[in-house]
């Protein structure tokens, strides 16, 4: 375990502080906040990825290398090669590189079934979220599916990809993992905290030009947060046979359609409610939202565990440092 540090990190600076010292100070601050935070996920960063998932107002790439070294030398974080860390091992970087390579593999499955997505009525634009999102995959892991659809139908296309993959995936969530949607009416993410904002930065935009641009510009509270950060380039995918998708859309386009999606939620909540009947309201409305714009179906509360591990860790390096992080 690294040295509980008896001073706070950084020199000590007679009289008032001055603009460096804050700009530094928070540097470090986010520096740590950033560690901590992927530490979680056990996932090593470079120095350039520590940048862009910093909170700090762009603090400038030597700069970052700096205070890295620095907290190093103080015993604060961890150094393998090119990585970084709160406490990562040569073991932890072996199994990004090895993660990071079955990702790519998966990459071209993501694609076609994100084509099948596409293809469905009144989808309009397909995201790859998760741990693939962020270039890593699991031996046992699947690909997420982040899905935008058109309002008023949403719950309808949620069960018509339901169907598809019970159908003819066999039930298997391996390649077809679809857990969090949303209308086009509604494309700001009601959450706003870390795990969301690095949710919404990495998410890659498969298809749906014009919708996936419009739902960045929506949460542009994700950027604020972390300001550092970019849109991946990804380009856009051609979903391919629009007629019997149209075709679909002008039959389920009326009074039939909006019964049928009224009924798709109706019996989706109630399924729920007697599945998860465990949970309080509270945790089940944010690990299961269920209203006409939106669907969030994360059973194990994953966004709640994460954001207590991380701030675990914030109180952790609080007492280590002194340096106030929360």
């Amino acid at each position: 375990m690294p040295p509980i540090l008896t001073e706070p990190l950084g020199p000590v600076v007679a009289g008032p502080a001055t603009g460096d010292d804050r700009r530094r100070a928070a540097a470090l601050s986010s520096i740590l906040r950033t560690l901590a935070y992927f530490d979680v996920f056990r996932h090593p960063l470079t120095s350039d990825e520590v940048l862009a998932f910093s909170c700090a107002r762009r603090p400038a790439p030597s700069e970052v290398e700096d205070l890295l070294q620095e907290l190093h030398r103080d015993g604060v974080i961890a150094n393998v090669g090119a990585y970084w860390g709160l406490r990562i091992t040569e073991a932890d970087v072996r199994a990004r590189h090895e993660d990071a390579a079955r990702a790519e593999a998966r990459m071209p499955k993501a694609r076609r079934m994100a084509r099948r997505i596409a293809r469905t009525p009144f989808v309009r634009a397909v995201f790859v979220s998760g741990s693939l999102s962020k270039g890593r995959l699991a031996t046992d892991g699947d690909i997420d599916f982040f899905i935008i659809t058109a309002p008023g139908r949403l719950w309808l296309a949620r069960t018509l990809l339901i169907a598809y993959k019970k159908l003819f995936l066999l039930n298997s969530r391996r390649d077809f993992c679809i857990n969090y949607f949303l209308d086009t009416d509604h494309l700001a993410v009601e959450d706003r905290n870390r795990f969301t904002a690095t949710e919404v930065i990495t998410l890659l935009g498969l298809h749906g030009n014009g919708t996936r641009d419009a739902f960045f510009r929506a949460n542009q509270w994700a950027f604020e947060l972390l300001p550092a950060a970019s849109v991946p380039h990804v380009p856009e995918m051609d979903a391919g046979s629009e007629g019997p998708k149209a075709f679909w859309e002008r039959v389920l386009g009326g009074s039939l359609g909006e019964a049928l999606d009224s009924w798709s939620m109706v019996l989706t909540w109630r399924y729920w409610r007697w599945k998860f009947n465990d949970m309080d309201p509270r945790t089940f409305d944010l690990a299961l939202r269920t209203r006409t714009y939106v669907s969030k179906h994360h059973p194990r509360n994953f966004q709640r565990r994460v954001l207590d591990a991380y701030h675990e860790r914030l109180r952790d390096l609080e007492l280590r440092t002194g340096r106030s992080l929360c």
